[in-house]
């Protein structure tokens, strides 16, 4: 009897095929009951908005997303459109949408038309930190290219440059904190406001460089 075949490449390319390109879950598509469709403010794509204020999602890590879903439905997150929502998902929705959106791409990186000068400030601060007021690199924490280290720390890069500042703001005033070891709060409290829109518009240009899942 002939021995039973491997995995052929072929077929590991139409099973990759096959996942890359699955249908999103009904949850981000339909939504249920009082919860809004997730692609109604991020996409389908995970591209989000960046004039409404609404992240990117795609590529951030599932147990990442889902803390933060967990988080908002327990009020130790809290936001005006996301709270309401989270407090109507299942663990099972909350799994569902983050497993989908953590494996669509981000776009490459690309020119977002902001002020050289405050890319190039951004970058610094990225890149170095600025030590002497106790700001450690960006990418310390979250990786060369801000590509992130699951399950804590997000990839940054490529994203909107509005939702990044809202949030370094809203660790800075004490808005949001459910950072592991209060570690943003106390980065964001040392930045300037000029800071905090500089190293925004300097991640939003990295697009997926160095991304992971």
């Amino acid at each position: 009897m002939r021995p039973h075949a491997g995995p052929t490449l072929a077929g590991a390319l139409i099973l990759a095929a096959s996942a890359a390109t699955a249908a999103p879950p009904a949850i981000v598509t339909q939504g249920k009951g009082a919860a809004t469709a997730c692609a109604t403010c991020h996409g389908a794509d995970g591209l989000g908005n960046a004039q409404a204020g609404f992240p990117m999602l795609a590529q951030l890590p599932p147990a990442y997303l889902a803390k933060q879903i967990a988080d908002f439905k327990a009020g130790t997150r809290s936001n005006p459109v996301m709270s309401p929502i989270a407090a109507a998902l299942t663990p099972e929705d909350i799994e569902a949408s983050a497993r989908y959106y953590a494996s669509l791409p981000r776009p490459a990186a690309h020119d977002t038309g902001a002020d050289p000068a405050t890319v190039d400030r951004g970058r610094k601060l990225a890149i170095d930190g600025a030590w002497d007021r106790n700001v450690p690199p960006c990418f310390k924490c979250h990786a060369v290219d801000g590509g992130g280290v699951p399950p804590n720390f997000p990839p940054i890069a490529g994203q909107h440059a509005s939702y990044t500042v809202s949030q370094l703001q809203a660790w800075k005033s004490g808005a949001r904190s459910n950072d592991p070891q209060k570690l943003m709060k106390t980065v964001a409290q040392n930045l300037s406001d000029e800071d905090i829109r500089a190293v925004a518009a300097y991640l939003a240009t990295l697009g997926n460089r160095g991304a992971k899942k």
